[in-house]
């Protein structure tokens, strides 16, 4: 299918000046220089006044206007929320490359997060100088693996920042014969297990990424069929979603034991990834860059140069000291083509050194945000309605494929191959393929010399 190309841009020196400035510091990596942060910010939140008219509506109801602030928490920060109800751009709307459902919306114009050619080159370069810091820190350039993704792709989820997201890792990291195992029949655990066994024994390491619950899901289920892999060391986990409440079932230290049990991977080679939609920037745990440093980590989050977070009282929104929780607040120059500040219902806190931790959703009330996690699980996917379907489906996909997986233990019988039952929703795949928007053709394929050492 074929898409027609997004009108080309009018010039707007400011923007293209602001853009130039931001993308300098997004390639000055996550140990660069912060200090054009605060100067930058307040720029781009006069632009981004004068262009997005929902953002300046919201701000002039508060009754601040850019030349009134000298400081960076003096700008009003939007709320998810209002992402539903609004198109929040500061471009015009024709010119959107990229569009992103929010959690729990229709799938309509309100409700997505769009960005521009500008935009888009902004978040995926952010998301990739983060995954290559944190996810993969002990890689040299141009270095790769095989990255096995235990989630749909962009063509069967082409509105999923998580699809994307993945789908990016794949092509600047992934070797070529890096993969997604989802699509309309569920996991390919087939595929899956002949992967994990081929890297025990050729020794070369493998990245897995996905869901949260994907993983509790296949752990779980690799137990009761008495089947582990000893994956070779390098290997890793890039897991999204367990941050808000509970792991599944689990506790955190839970899953842990299971990577180790199941798979040999130790809990300093699995990465937890905090991802909205309505931010541009992905944000890590710092785990793995920890181990390779040769440092301690306190299993937090760090805030790349381009970004700052904070911690506001869920009823005042004022800001909270180190430790305290409150909803989180996020300031991201990788923002530009909708909104630098964002207030989200994400519960956290701040450590002394500006690392922060996600502790789960907030709990409504009578309408009204508590400062207590929902009991709720949230999965990377989001809360919309046809998402909630899709990872219940996989993980009931990776339930009934693993019944029918041969057992490592001695003596076992091996389980004739069955096909599970396709998902009959019809709605999943016209929701699930949904305006779908042009995408780079990938990199060229790695050679020999681009595979990591053994």
């Amino acid at each position: 299918m074929s898409h027609p190309a997004a009108p080309v841009a009018a010039p707007d020196p400011v923007r293209d000046a602001l853009a130039q400035r931001i993308g300098a510091m997004l390639a000055g990596g996550v140990d660069g220089d912060p200090a054009p942060f605060d100067g930058l910010a307040l720029e781009l939140f006069a632009w981004q006044y004068e262009k997005n008219a929902a953002y300046r509506q919201f701000c002039d109801a508060k009754g601040i206007h850019p030349k009134r602030i000298s400081r960076i928490r003096e700008i009003p920060a939007f709320p998810t929320d209002a992402f539903k109800s609004a198109i929040v751009t500061s471009f015009p709307f024709e010119q959107a490359v990229m569009a992103q459902l929010t959690s729990g919306t229709t799938a309509n114009r309100r409700g997505q997060i769009f960005r521009d050619e500008v935009g888009r080159e902004l978040v995926l370069t952010a998301n990739r100088v983060m995954t290559a810091a944190y996810l993969f820190p002990d890689f040299a350039d141009g270095q790769r693996c095989r990255v096995l993704i235990l989630a749909p792709s962009p063509e069967m989820a082409p509105s999923m920042g998580m699809a994307i997201g993945m789908d990016e890792t794949r092509r600047h990291f992934g070797t070529a014969d890096s993969r997604f195992l989802l699509d309309y029949s569920g996991l390919d655990i087939k595929a899956l297990i002949a992967a994990l066994e081929q890297s025990e024994s050729t020794g070369g390491p493998v990245a897995m990424i996905g869901s949260t619950s994907a993983f509790v899901y296949f752990f779980n289920a690799c137990k009761a069929r008495g089947l582990a892999f000893r994956l070779p060391a390098g290997s890793r986990i890039g897991d999204g979603g367990g941050y808000r409440g509970r792991f599944g079932e689990l506790t955190q230290d839970d899953f842990f034991r299971l990577a180790a049990d199941v798979l040999g991977i130790p809990a300093s080679h699995c990465v937890n990834v905090l991802g909205m939609a309505e931010t541009a920037t992905g944000y890590f745990d710092d785990t793995l860059r920890a181990a390779v440093s040769g440092r301690p980590s306190a299993r937090r989050r760090k805030v790349p140069p381009w970004a700052r977070v904070e911690v506001v009282d869920v009823e005042t929104l004022r800001p909270l000291p180190a430790g305290e929780v409150g909803l989180l607040r996020h300031y991201d120059l990788a923002n530009l083509p909708t909104v630098l500040a964002v207030q989200t219902d994400n519960l956290g806190y701040l450590a002394e050194n500006g690392d922060f931790q996600i502790v789960g959703r907030a709990k409504r009330v009578d309408g009204k945000l508590a400062p207590l996690p929902s009991e709720r699980v949230v999965g990377p996917m989001g809360d919309k309605r046809i998402f909630r379907f899709l990872e219940a489906y996989v993980n009931f996909s990776i339930k009934f494929k693993m019944g029918l997986a041969r057992s490592r233990r001695p003596g076992a019988r091996a389980s004739l191959p069955m096909t599970p039952p396709v998902c009959p929703c019809d709605e999943l795949s016209e929701e699930m393929l949904a305006n779908p928007l042009p995408r780079p053709a990938d990199p060229p394929a790695p050679s020999r010399s681009d595979m990591p050492a053994h």
